[in-house]
């Protein structure tokens, strides 16, 4: 096959063993690539009630049909498994430049099942692959890790892995490539630690085929020339995605002290101008990246001065800034490289420790409960103490490591209201009551609390036009209209494409939908228009939804927590906003998608015109 190596690992970790498999060409054809080609092996293979952390969950490493390739930012790899802190589908997802050596080894992607009896690393080299000992490497955090592998195979080798956090089944962490690259949610990191896999070291000099070169750089110049003259370069390489602070903030959007409130007065304190100013020392780049956003920072004064890694990006600062009410920048930053260490998702993180601090304020946590600690809004220290303390899983860490909804159903006293997820994944850095049918997408999303999946935020939050996408214009961020259902079931179906590719969602907003349809078919091949183009990206929204549906998530579970729907924004553009109608937006969606308005289920109809007909048996018996 062309663009796709055309094979995959599996790794028998129980056992020990290792196999290589042909991806059939109609499956690749249907399903692509990354997650979802991983999320078919994982519908087919984990069956419903799999306890996340145990031999029978896989955990699913897939590149797309233009990972490796020199088409912007094509750089991206996916990971799919059911989430430890959610229970559903999970996908997480992450540049740098594992994925292009991964897949430089002759591989697509590589599927771990079982768990091995002692702590074990793969390394993956020009179609070879062994299982070596990790014991060593078990407490490593991921910056000393990857340098110990790299000090054993070479330089060349990339390395993913996880840290201390994954290690200890902390349910938020995350699996890290590059030392600072983050495949961040859902708790993938957990489901490597629970299989005592600490890393994939990968390097190989194989590279995917172009079915018709000429016109795949064709395509791809013209992709350059539009990225490099454009503002979105301007801004992401001057400022980083912190620049995105001030225009959530001026909406009154930005989530401060645990989502009390949408605007944050120190602003200017945390912003991308101040990021810029006072704690960058680089911009980094990802593979075949035109715009480097990637910040390497640097504290240069107070108590954590000479303290240095890369971020943090704008989900981080809000949610271990502002929604802590935190303004201290060296602290964010700070705690933001204690993220990355111990391998945890920075936006859960920060969540969860303002969770904690609103519950300390309201008397539900006491001094008692916290070892002594007093968990005060806006206490930087505190801000980098707890995280810490998630990362290893100690004191009252190990209560907060296992996650916003967990901690809530165990202290009770009415915290469920201001526990700030959806089906268990902490919300990213946008309050949906100052754009309400951002909320939609929080609710409906697989993965939970969820804004990658469609971005609606783009059109609405920052005025940005997705290309790729037909009048995906919000007219009115207070009054949801029908339409707007279709605008976000759009989004989700394309911008899941990215995913599927192996590309950077940055790269999407500067194309039309044509211009996705001539990369893909010059690379596979494989006669491939717009219908396919949407369709593909239909496919793999359904097929996870179906995984949720067949594991007893129903309509109930697309909801949103009651601060968002019960408690009127107090001040700012959006105040007395509340999302008010989530029922209508579901129903809409639901028409739109083809779903069963009283299940939310996938209808027969809808599974069987996208060639999922094995699913239908198993949600409609």
């Amino acid at each position: 096959m062309n663009g796709l190596m055309g094979k995959i690992l599996r790794v028998n970790l129980t056992e020990g063993t290792i196999s290589e498999e042909e991806i059939p060409e109609s499956i690749a054809k249907m399903f692509l690539g990354g997650g979802s080609l991983a999320t078919k092996y994982l519908y087919d293979e984990v069956p419903a009630g799999v306890d996340p952390l145990g031999p029978e969950n896989e955990l699913i490493f897939m590149t797309g049909p233009l990972t490796g390739t020199p088409c912007p930012s094509a750089g991206r790899y996916s990971v799919v498994a059911k989430s430890p802190l959610t229970g559903t589908w999970a996908q997480a997802n992450s540049g740098g430049f594992w994925a292009p050596a991964f897949k430089g080894t002759g591989y697509d992607g590589v599927i771990f099942e079982g768990i091995s009896p002692k702590p074990v690393y793969l390394v993956c080299e020009d179609g070879k692959a062994e299982l070596r000992d990790a014991s060593h490497l078990w407490g490593l955090k991921t910056p000393e890790t990857t340098e110990t592998i790299q000090k054993e195979l070479g330089d060349k080798f990339k390395v993913a892995c996880i840290g201390p956090a994954g290690e200890k089944l902390v349910k938020i962490a995350c699996v890290m490539n590059d030392i600072h690259r983050a495949a961040g949610r859902c708790g993938l990191g957990a489901v490597m630690g629970s299989k005592n896999l600490k890393a994939i070291a990968a390097w190989g000099t194989q590279k995917p085929k172009l079915a018709d070169p000429e016109k795949f750089r064709e395509v791809s110049k013209k992709q350059y020339d539009l990225i490099r003259d454009s503002m979105l370069k301007v801004g992401l390489e001057t400022h980083g995605t912190n620049l995105l602070l001030d225009m959530v903030n001026v909406r009154g959007g930005l989530p401060t002290r645990n989502w009390q409130t949408g605007s944050f007065p120190n602003e200017e304190r945390i912003n991308g101008m101040a990021l810029t100013e006072n704690v960058l020392k680089d911009r980094v780049a990802c593979f075949a990246c035109p715009i480097a956003c990637g910040r390497v920072s640097k504290i240069k004064t107070g108590k954590w001065a000479g303290k240095e890694g890369e971020g943090p990006e704008f989900e981080s600062v809000v949610l271990l800034g502002s929604s802590t009410d935190v303004g201290d920048l060296n602290a964010i930053t700070m705690a933001n490289f204690l993220c990355n260490e111990y391998g945890i998702d920075t936006i859960s993180a920060g969540s969860i420790i303002a969770f904690a601090m609103e519950c300390y304020e309201k008397g539900i946590l006491t001094k008692e409960d916290t070892g002594g600690l007093e968990i005060k809004f806006g206490d930087a220290d505190m801000l980098v103490e707890l995280t810490e303390k998630i990362g290893k899983r100690e004191g009252i860490g190990d209560l907060l490591s296992e996650g916003t909804k967990r901690v809530a159903e165990k202290l009770g006293k009415g915290s469920e209201v201001f526990a700030m997820h959806v089906k268990g994944l902490e919300l990213p850095a946008y309050d949906s009551r100052a754009v309400k049918i951002t909320g939609l997408g929080y609710a409906v999303a697989s993965r939970g609390g969820d804004h990658m999946t469609g971005y609606i935020q783009g059109p609405t939050f920052i005025d940005t036009p997705f290309l790729v996408v037909e009048n995906s214009k919000i007219d009115d961020v207070y009054t949801p209209k029908p339409k707007d259902t279709k605008v976000l079931k759009d989004l989700e179906d394309a911008l899941t494409m990215f995913d599927i590719t192996g590309t950077c969602k940055f790269m999407g907003l500067m194309l039309d939908a044509k211009e996705w349809v001539d990369l893909i078919s010059s690379v596979t091949g494989w006669e491939f228009g717009i219908e396919d183009f949407r369709k593909t990206g239909e496919r793999a929204v359904n097929l996870s939804r179906a995984f949720n549906m067949r594991d007893g998530f129903s309509r109930a579970d697309d909801t949103l927590p009651k601060r968002l729907t019960e408690e009127p924004m107090p001040e700012g553009p959006a105040k007395g906003q509340v999302i008010d109608q989530l029922d209508m937006l579901l129903d809409n969606y639901y028409e739109e998608r083809g779903w069963d308005k009283k299940t939310g289920k996938p209808t027969p109809e809808k599974l069987k015109e996208l060639g999922l007909d094995n699913v239908v048996q198993d949600l409609w018996k």
